[in-house]
């Protein structure tokens, strides 16, 4: 058998196993193969095992095709996918209850075996996050997840932003995150963006769910009262990254709340903000300064989004964009995504 990738899975290889000898190749020599058995009355093939061929290898980390894709649909003002990790032809142990196709018929049996998918990189991210709070036991989950987003690269190691093979371009945080996973940063991340349960429960209120909803979430037989509790939008979560929905109703001007906590060595470190805004757009903080003490290892700041050129972008037909910020010490680099969308029901002048 020859299994064609079409164009949803572009030039991505995956190591299936199969129960009859297979092999399968991108969408481009796909394709070939397509039109060379539809225009040959009898065309034939042979399968050459040729062992382990050794040659160029492309540039790695790459998006897996069948990644997890933003924005979020839900709830637009919090950044989906968070971070990536390792999932792609990965060498596992195997149970010895079934074959390796997990097929009835597949009467083999394995020790080892390679999987792909997001159930390969959710163990890597896991075991991480049981290193985290291994190695700083009063984290909270909030806390390992910022700093395992905030240390998260996004470059390959040809120096480029990741590759997403489902398209063969760029991939955007829409599709990577915050980036490719970094357990030797995330142990010292500098500072982490912290959410405790009651932050949570204004998020919740905030989104639409009603105190009833909640108690299952907190184990609260007693009533959550929502209209004591919420926050201005769902985008003040304290999260550790921004997704900015400009809409009709937002008049171009998006602003969000954020608390840092200060996890370093140096109780008294300060830290300076770098902008990456996305195009068309103006991003400010405020305080453009953080300056920690013992006595005040949390601060907060806000962060304005301004969009520019409103008519002109929907003229264009730009419908994103994306950018950054990173908090900086000399020593830690605290990296943020920013991820815009305009969703205007027709061309808005500012």
């Amino acid at each position: 058998m020859i299994l064609a990738n079409l164009a949803d899975s572009g030039e991505e290889l995956v190591a299936d196993s199969h129960l009859l000898p297979a092999t399968m190749v991108g969408q481009k020599a796909g394709d070939k193969i397509r039109e060379y058995v539809t225009s040959d009355t009898s065309p034939t093939a042979t399968i050459v095992f040729r062992g382990t061929v050794i040659g160029n290898s492309p540039a790695a980390p790459r998006v897996a095709a069948f990644s997890s894709r933003g924005p979020n649909h839900l709830t637009p003002e919090i950044l989906k996918p968070d971070v990536i990790a390792p999932g792609v032809n990965i060498l596992a142990g195997w149970t010895g209850s079934t074959g390796p196709t997990d097929l009835a018929i597949d009467l083999r049996r394995v020790e080892f075996n390679i999987i792909s998918g997001t159930s390969m990189s959710c163990p890597h991210v896991s075991g991480l996050a049981a290193l985290l709070r291994r190695a700083h036991s009063k984290w909270t989950p909030a806390a390992i997840k910022s700093a395992l987003m905030t240390t998260a690269y996004n470059l390959d190691n040809s120096g480029k932003i990741f590759t997403d093979l489902a398209t063969g371009e760029e991939s955007t945080p829409f599709v990577h995150g915050s980036g490719h996973v970094d357990p030797n940063r995330a142990l010292d991340p500098g500072l982490v963006y912290d959410i405790e349960t009651s932050d949570y429960v204004n998020f919740l209120c905030t989104i639409g769910y009603d105190g009833d909803d909640i108690a299952v979430f907190v184990r609260d037989s007693s009533r959550v009262n929502c209209s004591e509790r919420s926050l201005a939008t769902p985008g003040d979560l304290n999260y550790p990254s921004f997704s900015v929905d400009f809409t009709s109703d937002s008049n171009g001007v998006v602003k969000y709340k954020r608390v840092v906590k200060n996890v370093g060595g140096d109780s008294n470190a300060v830290y300076e903000v770098k902008v990456n805004a996305p195009s068309a757009v103006e991003v400010s903080v405020s305080p453009a300064k953080l300056v920690f003490s013992e006595e005040n290892n949390s601060l907060s700041y806000e962060i304005s989004f301004t969009s520019k050129r409103s008519e002109d972008i929907m003229v264009k037909g730009i419908q994103s964009a994306f950018g950054s910020i990173e908090w900086g010490d000399g020593i830690h680099s605290v990296r943020s995504p920013i991820a815009v969308r305009w969703r205007y029901q027709s061309a808005v002048s500012m």
